[in-house]
């Protein structure tokens, strides 16, 4: 009895460590965007149920295997880093082989469902997704350029674009520039929480842009690609896209994030960085929100 109590505890254990390096908190932000890609892409009315239960859980599925593998790639380099040094790979909790084989059946479990009861655009979209992640990001870009953000940012603004894909079987132009609102909120997202962890990257040794640029030219970056990232966040009304509410929202939202990119550029504290970061998870979700109100607001 007692073997069987400390191997259920010790499963148990297994499941949480492999469930934290899922990333469940960046996981629904993925699932949430694509969601919100699978409503705005129906004129009228609701998206099938089916469809949109099978290809949030397909999304979810494989989003967490890319996820795992990144954390299996760079365990060495997690292991250094004060942020990432108590996940369950450089702990000891999960072994390699572990995460490959959960990763490779959560993955192809994710892809299965696409195919099965989604659509195989969505399903190769998604595939094309996790590689440009998992693989493309992270063992290519992240290591070799200060620029991996802003290139491998093409994958981590794709959940829309597979939402829309599960619902409509093609990829329109709107949907293209979902695409391009979360492209252009990548860098000034992810720089921010770089420049309150410069130290760490520096220790890691990967080449972020606050370790080879300098803060100075990191928050200077970051205010521009803020200010594409104001003027992209209006073409989904200047399209026709969607209406005065969304303009609205995008125009708030938008000039309290050039507000803080302004005072992180002009009078730098990692306090601010760091609020900064965390904004900007509330930007992009209160956007996507009021791009999903607005449509229905439209069409009612």
């Amino acid at each position: 009895m007692r073997t069987l109590t400390l191997d259920g505890r010790l499963g148990s254990q297994k499941l949480k460590s492999f469930y934290v390096m899922t990333k469940p908190r960046v996981n629904t932000l993925i699932v949430f965007c694509a969601v919100i890609g699978m409503f705005l892409a129906v004129p009228e009315g609701l998206p099938p149920a089916a469809t949109v239960f099978a290809a949030t859980l397909g999304i979810a599925c494989v989003a967490g295997a890319a996820a795992a593998i990144n954390c299996l790639i760079e365990q060495q380099l997690d292991a250094r880093m004060q942020r990432t040094r108590s996940r369950p790979l450089p702990r000891g909790e999960m072994g390699s082989g572990e995460t490959l084989a959960l990763a490779a059946l959560l993955g192809g479990a994710g892809l299965l469902i696409l195919y099965a009861a989604v659509n195989t655009l969505t399903m190769w979209l998604t595939l094309a997704t996790f590689v440009g992640y998992a693989v493309v990001y992270t063992v290519f870009l992240k290591p070799r350029t200060p620029q991996n953000i802003v290139i491998g940012g093409a994958s981590g603004a794709m959940p829309p674009v597979l939402g829309w894909a599960a619902v409509t079987g093609e990829v329109s132009a709107d949907a293209l520039l979902l695409f391009l609102i979360i492209f252009a909120w990548t860098p000034p997202h992810f720089w921010s929480l770089a420049l309150y962890r410069t130290a760490d990257y520096a220790r890691a040794g990967l080449p972020m842009l606050p370790v080879t640029h300098g803060s100075e030219f990191t928050r200077l970056s970051i205010l521009l690609y803020t200010a594409v990232l104001f003027a992209v966040t209006l073409l989904p009304f200047a399209t026709r896209m969607c209406g005065a509410l969304y303009l609205a929202s995008a125009v708030v939202l938008g000039l309290a994030f050039l507000k803080r990119a302004w005072a992180l550029w002009r009078d730098y504290s990692d306090d601010l960085a760091r609020k900064t970061f965390r904004f900007s998870i509330v930007y992009l979700s209160a956007l996507f929100a009021a791009l999903l109100v607005d449509h229905y607001l439209r069409i009612g």
